[in-house]
Order: structure tokens, then sequence, then C-alpha cells
């Protein structure tokens, strides 16, 4: 006999145990599709190209004797092979995508279409100056926009993520301190425990000796620890605001001041800039410098191995030292201050070979300007109604890490609620993939036991909220009463099943071979 689950769906009792396997491996509409190496076909290709005109034999030793090693395949194939993928896969289009400190918005495709606008998609980085104007003054308008929203003098737009963003901030603080002559005895970069791990990373690779700052019970900076470790040996500190416990650093501006008073530079990781547009400027902090995540804050998309872009803001003392290129207007129109130039004499160098990338640069810039400057505030205040809305609907069943106060654009729980119940954090996340969802952020930042750090961003409706939360609190009502069978082995209903991580991360597999004893062309 059927009955309703807390999430008001009919559910029958031991549905998981009772499921016959199927025998092609395929599950209803979720086709079982293979590697597209395994796929039949490698002697066709779904495209006519014409006859060579020449034989090759100009080639040399160079003419290939082998198989090529790639399957050839048709159009239906092509298409099915990558919508069969697609299905394997969670996405934003799909639902909620609740991964805390990522931002996972919905990305509007009138962005895309801006983006695909001949005159942006189709120009070349050494076309002459004169036929890229239109580019140029996107560029431009977009760096206005940035340092309006900031309240910073300058920006560098051509860092292509928010860890290359912060190299770019850290190596324009180290020309600045060199040209005072301060380098060689300003060797310290103070970072808070918990600080993104790219920090640190950053700081170590530009040479920079890492000191941690503690941080205090109610999640934030120790202010009184982080000025015992300033001294004339810092060269900065790097904090991010709001910080990555999903809280507003509320002594924001005695970090700045005790940090610019011993002579060091502040750097802002502005990972969470989503939460505060439009409301609060990082420059009128005291801030020196900034990165930007596009795709966290102005919603280009995210992740994936493709072109992404991490413009930093800086402070009118770091501004000279900016990184070639940038765009200027004059009587001439635009045109790009280049390294060797007068006007970049005291740039640090160049961050990437030409001027960044312009998909989103004009994606970040049609999100701008849609919204405008009201709808970028609102943007701000919706991200962090919808978190705080999150973090009371489920505070009475899950323990919120740090319950006093609001939080900003993520809501962070700990594992404290699960002791007794012999489930872990993976354990429950693992459940979520059985109920439809994309698990949220796991065991960090690491200063919180057993962490689970949700944010819901400011595009998701209270109809959606409601279905997550739902489904949250149904799981942990059956995380509390005993049914530790769901948690242990899922998921149950992904296409793929729980792997072994361990074994996973210290053996994985990078290269496809093809099976022994096939006709299979090999590489």
């Amino acid at each position: 006999m059927s009955t309703m689950n807390t999430i008001g769906r009919p559910t029958t009792p031991n549905a998981v145990t009772s499921k016959p396997a199927t025998l092609t491996g395929g599950r209803g509409l979720l086709q079982n599709e293979h590697l597209i190496f395994e796929s039949d076909g490698w002697g066709k290709t779904g495209v006519d190209l014409p006859e060579p005109k020449t034989d090759g034999s100009d080639l040399g030793d160079l003419v290939r004797k082998d198989p090529i090693g790639l399957p050839g395949l048709s159009e239906p194939e092509t298409m099915r092979h990558y919508v069969r993928l697609s299905q394997k896969n969670h996405a934003i289009d799909l639902a909620i995508y609740p991964l805390g400190s990522c931002t996972m918005k919905h990305n509007p495709r009138l962005n895309e279409k801006m983006a695909r606008l001949p005159g942006f998609s189709d120009i070349h980085p050494l076309q002459p100056i004169s036929t890229v104007q239109g580019a140029l003054e996107l560029m431009d308008t977009l760096s206005h926009w940035l340092t309006t929203l900031t309240g910073m003098p300058a920006v560098a737009l051509s860092p292509k993520a928010g860890a290359h963003g912060e190299l770019c901030g850290l190596m324009a603080i180290r020309a600045a301190h060199e040209a005072s002559g301060e380098h060689e005895k300003r060797r310290k970069v103070l970072v808070p425990t918990s600080a993104h791990g790219t920090n640190p990373a950053t700081a170590a690779f530009v040479g920079y000796t890492v000191v941690e700052v503690a941080q205090t019970q109610d999640g934030r900076v120790d202010v009184a620890d982080l000025a015992s470790k300033l001294g004339d040996d810092v060269a900065a500190i790097m904090v991010t605001n709001p910080n990555t416990c999903g809280l507003f650093e509320r002594d924001i501006l005695e970090i700045s001041r005790l940090t610019h008073e011993a002579g060091a530079y502040f750097y802002c990781d502005g990972a969470n800039f989503n939460a505060i547009v439009g409301r609060v400027r990082p420059g009128d902090l005291g801030v020196d410098a900034m990165h930007i995540n596009l795709h966290k804050t102005f919603s280009t998309p995210h992740g994936g191995g493709g072109p992404g872009a991490g413009p930093v803001v800086l402070s009118e003392a770091l501004a000279p030292f900016a990184p070639a290129p940038w765009v200027v207007h004059d009587q001439n129109g635009y045109r790009l201050i280049e390294r060797e130039e007068d006007e970049a004499a005291q740039a640090f160098g160049r961050l990437c070979a030409f001027q960044g990338q312009m998909g989103m640069y004009t994606r970040a810039l049609s999100y701008m300007m849609s919204h405008g400057a009201d709808g970028l505030r609102q943007v701000a205040e919706d991200a962090v109604l919808n978190a705080n809305y999150i973090k009371a609907r489920l505070s009475d069943v899950m323990s919120a890490a740090f319950p006093e106060g609001p939080c900003m654009h993520e809501a962070l729980f700990d594992d404290e609620w699960l002791k007794g119940t012999d489930i872990t954090t993976l354990d429950f996340a693992k459940a979520m993939i059985d109920e439809g969802f994309h698990p949220m952020t796991m065991y960090f930042p690491l200063v919180v036991h057993g962490a689970m750090l949700i944010e819901p961003t400011e595009t998701e409706s209270k109809q959606e909220l409601d279905r997550f939360i739902d489904a949250m609190r149904a799981l942990a009502g059956a995380a509390k009463a005993g049914d530790v069978d769901r948690f242990k082995g899922a998921p149950f209903h992904a296409p793929m099943k729980r792997l072994d991580e361990t074994r996973a991360a210290r053996a994985p597999v990078l290269r496809w071979t093809a099976p022994q004893g096939s006709n299979i062309a090999a590489e």
C-alpha cells in the first residue's frame, strides 16, 4: 500500500530493494551510455569533406601511418551521446544548485545572446584597434561599472579567474613594495583560518610566507591575534568579506586601519561580493585590491573548464602597478595601453597573452545593464534573504554553526545534530542525490566540524527553496529516526553509485585505453 512522504509524494515501502535490475543498464528514460571511444563506427564521419588536392608527400616522415584513434559519429549519434551524458549530471537548469561559497546562480539566456553577437564572438585579439572599437568600448563600460560598484579607481580586467585575480593583486602589492624599497623585509602575508584555500596558495606562489590568523568563536577574524602579528615584515593581509562562514566581518574598518598603520596592504577576496553588491563599496572599507568573480556576482557561467574572468579592482596606491593592457578613451577613440608604452611604465607586466575573456565581459555587462543599479542592490538583498530563510527553516532540525544573528549569502550548518546517528555529513549528502538535489558544499570551511555550507543565491524562488527545505527536513527526520541504510548505501538512484573516493583520489584513471583484444582503433 502506498503512503505519503513528508514532501507530499506517494512512496512504496522498500521501494529501493524491490526494484529489479534492468537488462540493458538503462533505467526508464535514462539511457546507458558508453564512453565515446567505445562507440561503433571508426571508419565513418558525419561531415562531408572535399578530397584533398595534394597527397601529403611533402610532409615527409610526418605523414600519419596509424589510425587517428578518434571514433566517427553521425550527427544524430553525436547529439544523442551528449544529451545522454547531460542526463547523468546535475545542472542549474534542472534544480537548485546549493553549493556554498560558489554562487551557482542562473545564467540568463539574454547574456548568452549578447555574447554571440557578431563583433563580440568572432573578433581576434590581433585585429587593428580601429576594427574593434565597439569591443573596447564594452570593456571600458564594464570597467566603469566595476569601479563604481566597488568605489575603487582602477581595475585590471585580464585575470582569468578568482585565483588568477589573487595573483594579480598580490603581484601589484609586491610591485608597490619593490618601488618603495620595502619588498625584501616585507615577506609575510596574513591569512585567516577560514580563508579559501587559494589565498595561502597564491601568497606562497608569489614568494611570501603565510601566517595564519585565528578566528573568534562567532566565526570572524580575531582582531587581537591579527594585531599581534602585524609588523614591518608584513606585506599584506588577505580577508574574505563576507567571509567563508557566511558572515560579514563587523570589525572590517578596524582590520583595515591596523593593516595600513603597519604599512601593509589589504587584499580582499571578493568571491562573496554577490552578498553586498549595490549595498557596500569595498573601497569605502579600506580595501586596496579585490578580485571579482564574474561568474559569481554577475552570472557568467561557472566551472566546466571553460573561460573564466576575475577582474581585480585596485586602490589609488596600487593602481599604477596594474598589469597591462587596459583601455583608455581619448580624442582618437578607444585604444589599449600596453606595457612597453610610457603610460604603463610601472605595470608589473602582463597576466595573459591578450586582453582577457571577451565573452565573459559581454555576459557580465549584459547582466549589469539589464538589472541597473537598483536591480543589483536587489540581487544582494534577495541572496541574503534566501540564505536566512533556509537557516531559519532548518535550524530546528539541523545545527547552525553560528546560530546567533543573521547570516549573509550562505547558511552554514555543522554535524552536531548527527551525533549518535552513525551518519556522517558525506552520508547525508549522498542521500540528497537520491532526492534529486545536488549536495551542498561539505567539510568546508575547515574551521567547522562536518560543515554543510548552503548557498541558495538570489535566483531561487520561494517555491524552489521550500521544495529543497522539505527534502532536507525529511532526510533529517529519517537520520534521527535511525534509517541508517538509506544513508550508508546512498545514492541508490543515481546513474553512478557511491565511489571509493579515497581510491579515486589516489589512483585516478586519466587516460582511456582500448580493452585488450578489441578491434577499436587505439592511440
